[in-house]
C-alpha cells in the first residue's frame, strides 16, 4: 500500500469522523478545527518520524506528549476525548505503512464504526447526567435521592453527593438518572415546602 493510499484513507475517515459523525451529534465548530488539526499534524509527523527511521516508541512519545498538551488547555467532556483520540489514532495509522496492508484499512474502519455507534443518540438515549446545586441540605442519600426523582421526573441510576453545607443549607450531588416514559404530570417537589 502506498503512502498516497494511506494520505486518503486518513482523510476519508477524518472526514468522515469530523462532519457526517462529530459536527452534527455535537454542534461545536472549535473542536472540527482541533480535530482535523491535530489528525494532520500527527499525520505528517508520523509520517516524518517513519521515513527518518525513528523508533515507534519516540512516536508514541510524541502521541503521549500531544494528547497531555490538548487535554489540559481545555475542559472536554469524555465524549469529546474519545473524538480527539479517534483523530490522534487515525494520524497515527494513516503516517505508519503497517503490514499486511488490509489491516490499516480495518483498523481505521473499526475505529470510526466505534465512535459512530458508541455516540449514537439512540443508544442510552434516556440517561442524562449533571452535577445538581440542590435548595435544601440532605445528609440523608435515600432522602435526597427521593428528592431528585420527584424533582427530575425520572429514576435515579446513581447519585454521589459531592458538597453537603449545613450553613447555607444547600448539596451539591453529581447524579445519573433515565428519563420515565411517561411525562410526569405532577410537578410539586416532595419535600420542597419545609
Amino acid at each position: 500500500m502506498t503512502l498516497a493510499t494511506l494520505f486518503l484513507i486518513d482523510l476519508v475517515a477524518i472526514t468522515i469522523l469530523v462532519f457526517v459523525v462529530y459536527f452534527p451529534r455535537h454542534r461545536r465548530k472549535d473542536m472540527v478545527v482541533a480535530l482535523l488539526g491535530i489528525n494532520i499534524g500527527v499525520l505528517g509527523v508520523t509520517q516524518g518520524l517513519s521515513s527518518a527511521g525513528v523508533s515507534a516508541g519516540l512516536g508514541l512519545g510524541l502521541f503521549g506528549v500531544l494528547s497531555i498538551i490538548r487535554l489540559r488547555s481545555t475542559e472536554m467532556d469524555q465524549g469529546e476525548v474519545a473524538y480527539y483520540f479517534a483523530a490522534l489514532t487515525l494520524g497515527l495509522l494513516g503516517g505508519f505503512v503497517v503490514e499486511p496492508h488490509w489491516l490499516s484499512i480495518a483498523l481505521v474502519a473499526v475505529i470510526v464504526l466505534a465512535i459512530y455507534v458508541g455516540d449514537h443518540p439512540r443508544l442510552f438515549a434516556k440517561y442524562r447526567h449533571q452535577v445538581i446545586t440542590l435548595d435544601r441540605a440532605f445528609t440523608d442519600e435515600g432522602e435526597a435521592t427521593a428528592y431528585l426523582e420527584a424533582m427530575l421526573g425520572a429514576r435515579v441510576r446513581n447519585m454521589t453527593i459531592k458538597t453537603l453545607d449545613l450553613v447555607r443549607d444547600v448539596t451539591v450531588v453529581d447524579v445519573r438518572y433515565e428519563l420515565n416514559s411517561e411525562p410526569v404530570r405532577d410537578t410539586q417537589v416532595v419535600g420542597a415546602n419545609r
